[in-house]
């Protein structure tokens, strides 16, 4: 058994909550812009003064509405500006926020609203609302639901609370604001539901304080309040969304949100942030896409170079002396000809990224530290309130998900299980005692991870206990390894390793449908359909030659085999992908029974 703790950067005020956090900036920063809003296809800032008068509208909108102290808010949005406004204001109320993610089908919405007792319910758009309506009958505690976008007859749920709020005084405001304590719960964020209902995780406004206060206390250079900002582009519904705009109304920096990560290059360049928040399947887009376009410029060979360059250059940094001459020499020429255009594509101040969700890898870590932008990756879950391991800007150490959240304590048990210990933690689940008492055991919340500390206590997770495989033969896999170094290839979108109780490891891959297109082009197949093209012997090679660098990874015995290119994306829609982007592994071995059998057939 090996554990590693850091001491505590912030004390939590035990009288506090987080609405102190937009009280102070307004008193503190009053005209310092601490957000920024899209209006009319323009961004506009927000002050900090600006903001708390917002909130409190809002919030006299709620208390007018009859919402308690304590009484559960549902919100089901997208990223934008009124989520964390109303957020605040749910907290202004003295409420708890229920947050649903925008994608969630009308069953989930029913669900969560109903399992925590929500009694009103804001949603962002006409379908949103009607989803919600379809399950109006199952939801008798439901009171009202209000639509963030505006309408014809319909202002919007903001101008609505405004104004339904007019008489409400500021005292009953101040009154609910100063009610809540540092143990009061704040939110209820539902896991992702990867093997069963979503379990409702209890958050108090302690959790955030202690996550978010020590985070920007030791990330201090990322969060300077005037010159930082960040662009929220995944969803606040997520716990990691839930910590960096909470981190970023704490320090406090400008924090922008962007619904479509469609638009995500264009609005990089127009909100121009220093810090920027992604998992992984975000640069391995970035960098494929980067490559592809030096591919079709006919400069395919100089940006292999430049990567080249860039992840030893990188690497070097980690070494004794640093990089070599020839090495900074080297550097120097591709940072003129391919990293500037990366760092503009990133909106040209961007530094660093907090990534989360699943593992960079090694190689995308080295290159993107190598042209200039350090990803800085951790590791945590919605129980430990985000973040529970994070990499410092000024010592990461990429492969890893760095040391402890301060304040905290990262156990490895005897079995590898990672046990976590600290302010930050959840209290429970919602109304589940008997899920709560299954992964608590003397004060020591049982991740399910398997990881390692190092003696620097840097962290690596290396799989999760109920995903290990046992083939026929006895070899215990862990799929993380492997399918993460699968799925950084461009053609790759998912993997999904198999081969529990099977002679060998098989693995199921869907195609990127965004860059097949493109690579039916470079190789003059364009007119094929996608049918002939995902059986297309030289995209098969390809997909081998991704299998094969994922094998390099693991042993002979942990290597797969054989796979099988699955016709329909793992989607969230499909059932196959959660919110958070993790596979549904029963679901998948479900709906592709026949496939996992085609694999090992004679």
């Amino acid at each position: 058994m090996r554990e590693f703790s850091l001491p505590a950067l912030y004390e939590v005020p035990a009288d506090g909550s987080l609405t102190d956090l937009i009280r102070r900036n307004a008193a503190r920063h009053p005209d310092v812009p601490v957000l920024g809003r899209k209006r009319g296809g323009r961004w506009e800032d927000v002050t900090a003064a600006e903001f708390l008068d917002e909130v409190r509208a809002a919030a006299k909108g709620l208390i007018a509405a009859g919402v308690q102290p304590g009484d559960r808010v549902g919100l089901l949005s997208r990223t934008r500006y009124e989520w964390t406004l109303l957020d605040f204001a749910v907290w202004s109320a003295g409420a708890v926020t229920v947050p649903v993610y925008e994608t969630s089908s009308p069953e989930q919405i029913s669900w969560i609203l109903g399992d925590s007792g929500a009694v009103v319910c804001v949603t962002e758009t006409q379908a949103h609302a009607e989803a919600v309506a379809s399950v109006r009958d199952r939801l008798p505690q439901l009171r009202q639901v209000w639509r963030i976008e505006p309408s014809a007859d319909d202002p919007g749920a903001v101008a609505r609370l405004a104004a339904d709020g007019a008489g409400v005084s500021d005292a009953t405001v101040e009154e609910r604001e100063s009610a809540a304590n540092a143990d009061s719960p704040a939110t209820l964020v539902y896991t992702s539901g990867t093997t069963g209902r979503p379990k409702g995780c209890v958050l108090t406004h302690r959790s955030f304080f202690a996550e978010c206060g020590n985070v920007v206390e030791r990330l201090g250079p990322l969060f300077r309040t005037g010159e930082s900002s960040v662009l929220l582009f995944l969803p606040v519904a997520h716990v990691l969304g839930r910590l960096v705009q909470i981190a970023a109304v704490m320090a406090p920096i400008k924090l922008g949100h962007l619904s479509d990560v469609k638009t995500l290059t264009t609005e990089l360049a127009a909100f121009r942030p220093t810090l920027v928040l992604g998992v992984p399947r975000v640069f391995e887009k970035v960098y494929n896409a980067a490559r592809a376009q030096a591919v079709a410029d006919g400069k395919g060979r100089i940006f292999d170079r430049a990567a080249a360059v860039a992840r030893a250059y990188s690497r070097a940094l980690d070494e004794p002396g640093g990089p070599s001459l020839g090495l900074r020499i080297q550097h120097r020429l591709f940072d003129r000809l391919v990293y500037r255009k990366l760092r503009a594509a990133l909106g040209g101040r961007t530094t660093h990224a907090i990534c989360g969700g699943a593992p960079l890898g090694e190689r995308l870590g080295h290159f993107f530290r190598g042209v200039g932008f350090t990803v800085l990756e951790g590791y945590g879950l919605t129980e430990s309130c985000a973040a529970t391991a994070f990499n410092p800007y000024d010592r990461p150490k990429i492969g890893t998900v760095g040391q402890p959240l301060p304040g905290s304590v990262i156990r490895i048990a005897d079995d590898d299980e990672v046990l976590l210990h600290g302010e930050h933690l959840f209290t429970g689940y919602w109304n589940n005692p008997q899920g709560t008492e299954e992964v608590f055991a003397d004060g020591w919340f049982h991740t399910g991870d398997l990881g390692a500390l190092d003696a620097d206590g840097y962290l690596t997770i290396t799989g999760r206990k109920k995903e290990i495989l046992v083939t026929a033969g006895g070899k215990n896999v862990a799929p993380a390894v492997i399918e993460d170094r699968i799925r950084a290839h461009a053609l790759v979108a998912e993997c999904m390793v198999v081969g529990d109780g099977r002679p060998f490891v098989g693995a199921l891959l869907t195609v990127d449908e965004e860059f097949l297109p493109r690579w039916a082009k470079e190789h003059g197949k364009q007119e094929l359909s996608q049918d002939a093209l995902l059986a297309d012997a030289e995209l098969l090679a390809e997909l081998q030659h991704a299998v094969d660098d994922g094998n390099a990874a693991v042993s002979q015995a942990e290597s797969v085999r054989k796979f099988r290119v699955l016709r329909q994306q793992l989607t969230e829609e499909s059932g196959h992908v959660t919110p958070s982007l993790k596979l549904k592994r029963s679901a998948v071995a479900k709906d592709f029974a026949d496939e996992i059998e085609a694999i090992y057939a004679p």
